[in-house]
């Protein structure tokens, strides 16, 4: 059972990731012209990870300019710019220290992530935002994300991560792509559900993987979920997959963003 102070930290982790997204959200609303790379970032971050030896992965490294300037990230500057700003908002109102760039690209990604969701019921609705809001909110999977929620206090590296371990996605054949998944334990069903973070266009990515045979069954079945009220297989298959993504080789540390209560002076008290 949980204890007061168990209580109270829960409570401090939860109001500052609330301010968090709200804070992503709205700079997200500002530049939906970056959702596409808000995502690939996010990807790229973790898909360093390298489980032999147990390095890399979702740990903000792509933050530093050697490893944002590698060719497979091309493009990824202006997300990581808007990230960099969004910090600065976070760390201003943080009791309990400022955010990890771990932290800020997942979540960030997770914003971008239900933005796509939300627009898909706004185009559902005519375009009738109101609508397409109601629509998302009562047949949509928000309330799938509960575990990638509790996954805050991803921790930060100090160095670039090692060079050579994400392809360059617009050039990478289907194959490679699936050996890259492979390798951090992910397979056919995963590289599909992922399609729209692996590159800007969504589109042109589906059309390519469809030619694999492994991965076209699945390319279907999360096109024919996404023309459903609900989308329900292709949104909650693309949050479980995300959720494992954010944290591969991470040991969440669940204290992180909390902070002492302040103390009461009994004594000035009035009785």
């Amino acid at each position: 059972m949980a204890n007061a102070a168990d209580l109270i930290q829960r409570r401090q982790r939860s109001e500052f990731q609330s301010k968090v997204k709200e804070t992503l959200f709205t700079a997200i609303k500002g530049n939906p012209d970056l959702i596409p790379s808000l995502l690939t970032l996010a990807l790229n971050d973790a898909l360093t990870y390298d489980k032999a030896t147990k390095s890399g992965g979702p740990n903000g490294s792509i933050r530093f300019s050697s490893e944002i300037g590698r060719p497979e990230n091309t493009g990824l500057s202006a997300a990581m710019n808007l990230l960099e700003e969004a910090k600065k908002e976070i760390d201003s109102y943080s009791k309990g220290g400022p955010i990890s760039y771990a932290d800020l690209i997942h979540f960030a990604a997770q914003s971008a992530a239900k933005a796509t969701f939300l627009a898909a019921a706004i185009r559902k609705c005519g375009g009738n935002e109101e609508k397409g809001k109601t629509l998302y909110n009562a047949y949509g999977s928000n309330g799938q994300w509960g575990l990638f929620d509790r996954q805050f206090g991803r921790a930060d590296t100090q160095d670039p991560d090692p060079e050579g371990r994400v392809p360059i996605w617009e050039k990478a054949s289907v194959q490679e792509m699936k050996d890259k998944f492979v390798a951090v334990g992910f397979g056919p069903r995963q590289l599909a559900v992922l399609s729209a973070f692996l590159g800007p266009d969504q589109t042109a990515t589906e059309t390519l993987l469809a030619t694999d045979p492994d991965v076209a069954p699945w390319v279907q079945k999360y096109q024919r979920s996404r023309e459903t009220v609900s989308q329900t297989d292709y949104e909650v298959d693309l949050i479980t997959t995300f959720t494992k993504l954010s944290t591969l080789g991470q040991q969440i540390n669940y204290e992180a963003y909390t902070y002492p209560p302040p103390k009461i002076d009994i004594t000035k008290l009035k009785l």
